[in-house]
């Protein structure tokens, strides 16, 4: 299963949260920029959560783990069960790290 589209809307969304920060941008822009999801995993944790809000770094969390997962290749299966997500899911929420199920049960 392809996930570049999740894999995009999730850069995208990361970019929005961002784009507040100073020096960013012009990172990005710079010839020698590597890839921007490299950055964001290397960013995690770092000053950038700190400069947004509280609901912006938990977002970014998300996102970032996400990213991780992407990358490990464990993208799209519950942390929980170990099914997959479905397609659905990840489609609204492409960070979500629980299918339907696991995530209704946490909630409760």
């Amino acid at each position: 299963m392809s996930h570049h589209k999740h894999k995009q809307a999730l850069l995208t969304r990361l970019r929005e949260l961002d784009a507040r920060l100073v020096g960013i941008g012009e990172e990005l822009e710079a010839p020698h920029s590597r890839d921007w999801e490299e950055l964001a995993v290397e960013r995690e944790g770092d000053e950038v959560l700190e400069r947004l809000g509280e609901s912006g770094q938990h977002e970014a969390q998300r996102i970032f783990a996400a990213l991780k997962r992407l990358s490990e290749g464990s993208y799209g299966v519950c942390l929980s069960c170990g099914e997959p997500i479905s397609e659905a899911r990840l489609d609204v929420l492409p960070e979500a790290p629980l299918c339907r199920d696991c995530a209704a049960e946490a909630a409760a």
